[in-house]
């Protein structure tokens, strides 16, 4: 088994980061202007079907709205890459409903490489009789910079521009560019009602900063924040990279000047001044970087025992062991752990189950062996783990309730002792149903989230797991744009107790295809909050494993909230590619039957 991505194809010549920016956009907002947001669809060279690659943010209020969120593509030069942009208003922040098609724009990849600078503006169309205004994109390569940039900036006397208060300062952040524009990269909080603010620390990739020119100019204006979108100009000033690594050890002050300010007023100084209080660089790693630099995976595996499942003896059971195919639960094994072992040098991995009575006192536990040995819960392989659970299927009898927190503690300890990068820890937990002890896992998860652990959980059968949708509470580090909170490794408003947890989402085996009618512009968030018994917008096929990568808070400790951050296929080799890449979904968390 395989992590399925795109199809066989030749090596990418580069990667391409494309920004989008709209102007004069329909206003389909009663009482004020649109909340646009652009959706990126790529087409499939294969079956010519177009497939949702990313969104950008949601922006309040503006026809003429500059996204940070960039998308990021492989750009390969011998291939004709058709791209799609669909432009929303999303009141809601969650859903994409038809009424609310603000236009659309079809063009290649390569267009917008070759376009002047990089840069084309292309009308947009769909909404019939209306002029729906246009769409700006403008592409750069990305250089292979992986630093991470962290600072902090604060204000002093800026001008007072609100008339019943003072001012509510953000900061935006821009690159420049060849041709003299200037692409946004990032923006900051707004700070209320105050002429002396202090903005909360941030992180930005230098790729993003600056890609890879620590000379190149970047500026940042100084606004205040309107409800109504139509942002008053306090004034700018401009640095770069190289200035401000200078500023390590020394606070940095900048003067915030108005240029139309500064030409009708002869005493005319400043707009205040903009002090940058901390900075600070930090590589970023990945998976490869730390397989070469020695950390070993540990994989461990939990397998519901509980009643729900069905009695193992009926074919009707997700235990059951046919002669002529795996079980659900042996499939999920099987997906995940043949990929994870590979990086395990030991090949030795222990596997519990959970909600069982054992034999031969009929003692319930949720966290025995399977192999019946507690002072070696290791078996060889993932061949072994296999052949231990079938073993436990003839030994123990299925009973409950589901409990995850036992599990979840007991590799939450071993990951504890290790402080050196050197071991990472996996636990897969396959189950059927919903989780009884909530409170115990939620609190569970809380602890284990800053150890060198992850947790995929693994929904077989046709019961629905939920996963409660809201917008994202806590980005990822490095992610520009500031809509979506503070970044989670402990800046000030992060809450430190942020996990990231993988859900998969497993069809029936033993269900037939059931056919389903598309729904026009389904997407990742949108699929997220389709109600039950909803089908997906594209059936999977009979037997994927749907991985979803979601990061999330504790809501007022009550509830686990999170956003879809990233997606991948689990597939036979030989079966088709339901997906090409990040940043598509094409199901739900619910059952399609």
């Amino acid at each position: 088994m395989s992590f399925s991505g795109a199809s066989e194809r030749s090596v990418p010549a580069t990667k391409i980061e494309i920004t989008v920016s709209c102007r004069n956009l329909l206003d389909l907002d009663t009482f004020s202007k649109s909340d646009p947001m652009v959706v990126l669809y790529t087409q499939s060279r294969a079956s010519q079907e177009w497939r949702e690659f990313g969104r950008t943010e949601v922006i309040d209020n503006t026809l003429n709205p500059d996204f940070v969120r960039k998308f990021v593509l492989d750009y390969f030069f011998e291939e004709k890459q058709n791209l799609r942009f669909d432009v929303y208003n999303v009141d809601s922040k969650t859903n994409i409903s038809k009424p609310d098609f603000l236009g659309q724009a079809f063009l290649a990849l390569g267009e917008v490489i070759g376009g002047q600078g990089s840069r084309v503006e292309r009308p947009l169309t769909g909404v019939p009789g209306k002029k729906c205004g246009t769409i700006l994109l403008t592409a750069e390569e990305l250089s292979n910079c992986r630093d991470i940039a962290t600072m902090q900036l604060c204000a002093n006397k800026l001008d007072k521009k609100d008339f019943f208060g003072k001012s509510d300062p953000f900061l935006v952040f821009y690159r420049s560019n060849e041709d003299g524009t200037f692409t946004i990269c990032h923006k900051t909080e707004v700070v209320k009602n105050t002429l002396n603010p202090v903005w909360q620390p941030f992180s930005i990739p230098v790729r993003a900063l600056c890609n890879g020119d620590y000379d190149r100019t970047v500026k940042i204006d100084v606004y205040d924040w309107d409800r109504d979108g139509s942002h008053d100009f306090i004034g700018e000033f401009t640095t770069s990279y190289r200035e401000l690594s200078k500023a390590q050890n020394q606070f940095t002050v900048y003067e915030v000047l108005n240029p139309r300010k500064k030409c009708k007023k002869k005493k005319y100084v400043n707009s205040g001044t903009v002090t940058l209080l901390s900075f600070s660089v930090d590589s970023e790693f990945t998976f490869v970087d730390y397989i070469r630099g020695g950390t070993q995976l540990n994989f461990t595996v939990a397998i519901d025992f509980t009643a729900s499942n069905g009695n193992p003896l009926q074919p009707t059971s997700l235990h059951y062991m046919s002669p002529y195919q795996l079980s659900a639960y042996a499939m999920a094994l099987k997906a995940v752990g043949e990929i994870i072992q590979d990086y395990d040098s030991d090949k030795l991995f222990p596997a519990y189950g959970f909600g069982a009575k054992l034999p031969p006192e009929g003692r319930i536990s949720h966290q025995f062996p399977l192999n019946n040995n507690d002072e070696d819960p290791n078996c060889a392989g993932i061949e072994g783990v296999l052949e231990s659970y079938f073993q436990s299927l003839r030994t123990v009898q299925l009973y409950g309730p589901t409990y995850f927190a036992p599990v979840i503690n007991q590799v939450a300890r071993a990951a504890a002792k290790i402080s050196d990068g050197s071991q990472y820890y996996v636990l897969l937990i396959i189950t059927d149903g919903v989780i009884s002890d909530m409170t115990q896992t939620k609190e569970a998860i809380v602890s284990a989230s800053s150890l060198p652990m992850s947790i995929i959980i693994v929904g077989v059968g046709p019961a629905m797991f939920e996963v409660r949708p809201i917008p994202r509470l806590c980005r990822p580090v490095g992610e520009p744009g500031a809509e979506y909170g503070p970044t989670c490794q402990g800046c000030a408003g992060g809450d430190p107790r942020a996990a990231t947890v993988l859900y998969a989402y497993q069809r029936h085996p033993a269900s037939p295809a059931t056919p389903c009618h598309p729904q026009p512009n389904a997407s990742s968030k949108a699929s997220l909050n389709s109600p039950p018994n909803q089908c997906p917008a594209v059936c999977p096929p009979a037997h994927p494993l749907l991985l979803l990568k979601i990061r999330g808070t504790w809501n007022l400790g009550l509830h686990w909230e999170g956003s879809l951050e990233d997606q991948y296929w689990l597939v036979e080799p030989s079966a088709p590619s339901p997906t090409e890449g990040p940043g598509t979904v094409t199901t739900s968390l619910t059952s399609c039957q």
